[in-house]
């Protein structure tokens, strides 16, 4: 279940920096604020799973919509500072805002009942809600590449002033991406904390920014299942890890440097590039 909702977190982050070539530093402002509102209208007011959810997604979309609105205007490594300073802003209010639990973040989040019938409680239950879930936003993922949108998202990235000189609003078309992946992220935010039962700090920290960074070189950028096979690793490493101590980021740090510099497009290139030369074998072959 967790490598289900980072998978879904590190897709809504390739949305954007693989198919839009945005590089965002804040989408964990996203997930975390996401999951602090899924959690504390589950706890307050005893919603149902499907209203949190929906409160996580409104959360991360309109969060999302504020800090693409401002960030949009600036490109490169300015627009990477400005969204990280953005959730820095969000990370200052987790700390000091008492709905928020502060440093405790809000404990004992309840699963309910789905749509007042399936109770989540149970572990068997609640993973195959977050399969189902996980299958529905990486299907819209997936749908808004493969539709006219995603293909004028990937123009942008390849030639911008191109783009903009066929007509194409390209602060509009950013903006909306960047208000899509924000809500996927969101979704993934409120998913994790219904699976964990905790929101907390670690959520809206700036490492929550790296980690999906990794994920999605791990995974392969702008390759449609990076995403979920970076997160997998990822999780997997920190899982079989664990034993080290505090080792456990000087190995990961490593392995990391070497998946760069062995192959930069990722798993997923890896593994395309193998493909391509087996069927490129077996031809000369015949």
């Amino acid at each position: 279940m967790k490598v289900l909702c980072f998978a879904l977190f590190a897709a809504a982050f390739n949305l954007l920096v693989g198919y839009v070539g945005l590089l965002s530093f804040g989408h964990a402002a996203f997930f975390g604020a996401a999951a602090y509102a899924t959690g504390l209208v589950m706890k307050s007011l005893g919603a149902t799973p499907e209203v949190g959810l929906l409160a996580g997604v409104l959360t991360g979309g309109l969060l999302g919509f504020v800090f693409g609105a401002i960030a949009i205007r600036r490109q490169g490594i300015y627009f990477a500072m400005i969204t990280l300073a953005l959730s820095q802003l969000v990370y200052f209010i987790a700390v000091q805002a008492r709905f928020t639990g502060g440093e405790d973040g809000l404990q004992s989040v309840p699963r309910g009942k789905l749509f007042g019938l399936v109770d989540l409680e149970s572990t068997m239950s609640m993973y195959y809600f977050t399969l189902v879930v996980f299958v529905v936003g990486y299907a819209f993922v997936l749908r808004v590449l493969n539709s006219p949108f995603g293909e004028v998202i990937r123009s942008v990235r390849d030639n911008e002033q191109r783009a903009r000189s066929l007509g194409y609003s390209v602060s509009h078309y950013k903006l909306l991406a960047f208000t899509l992946s924000a809500a996927v992220a969101g979704l993934a935010g409120g998913l994790k904390v219904l699976v964990v039962g905790v929101a907390s700090l670690t959520d809206v920290h700036w490492h929550a920014n790296g980690e999906v960074v990794l994920m999605a070189l791990l995974g392969g950028i702008g390759t449609v299942f990076g995403p979920l096979v970076g997160a997998l690793t990822f999780v997997s490493l920190q899982n079989y890890l664990a034993p080290l101590g505090s080792w456990v980021l000087i190995v990961q740090g490593a392995i990391f440097v070497l998946c760069v510099l062995l192959f930069r497009d990722g798993i997923m290139g890896l593994l395309a590039r193998g493909w391509l030369a087996m069927t490129r074998a077996e031809k000369k072959g015949v």
